[in-house]
């Protein structure tokens, strides 16, 4: 069973890029994997020469073929726009602002059941916003509109607005997409 963890963690560090910082513990062979300056919680392996991460921290839909030993990570283009009323904005006041989002999906290589979207606050906590399960004729572009909703903007700093998705047949939502709104005093 370890194998098949190291051929889907060497897949992983194949196809990530320049956004990535390893940096290794060389008494237990554990590192700490930083993927677009945050810490993957877990880290990852240094074995032999070859570093290893976890597959879903890469901001994809990723899948396992138990059966042809192979990791698919695919990763959709998702353009996220923020509306308050017909006015789109990146920036907020701290406070309450009622605003929807519209997420623009192409590329899309693979069935997925639902999508959903959520914010995270600067401390880590997340809201859901709005899911919906797609049925089985999920195409390869879309469009996907939250209605809209009020969130507070307790304290200055960032909140992340992420589009996830679910592949058909999976239990899991992925982060394909965000967007950072910056709350200012």
């Amino acid at each position: 069973m370890k194998w098949k963890r190291t051929l889907a963690l060497a897949i992983v560090f194949s196809l990530l890029g320049s956004g990535s910082m390893l940096f290794a513990d060389s008494v237990t062979e554990r590192i700490r994997v930083i993927i677009n300056g945050q810490e993957v919680s877990g880290g990852g392996y240094f074995i032999n020469g070859t570093t290893y991460a976890p597959v879903r921290e890469i901001s994809g839909l990723a899948s396992w073929d138990s059966g042809n030993g192979k990791v698919t990570i695919t990763k959709p283009n998702v353009h996220i726009t923020l509306f308050k009323g017909e006015t789109v904005f990146g920036n907020v006041n701290v406070g309450k602002l009622k605003f929807n989002v519209l997420s623009q999906v192409d590329s899309l290589d693979g069935k997925i059941s639902e999508v959903k979207v959520a914010i995270t606050d600067p401390s880590g906590n997340v809201k859901n916003i709005q899911s919906e399960k797609l049925g089985s004729g999920s195409k390869d572009n879309f469009w996907f509109k939250t209605n809209d909703f009020t969130y507070d903007f307790k304290k200055s700093g960032n909140y992340k607005v992420g589009f996830y998705m679910k592949p058909s047949g999976s239990n899991s939502f992925f982060l394909v997409s965000e967007k950072v709104i910056t709350a200012l005093d």
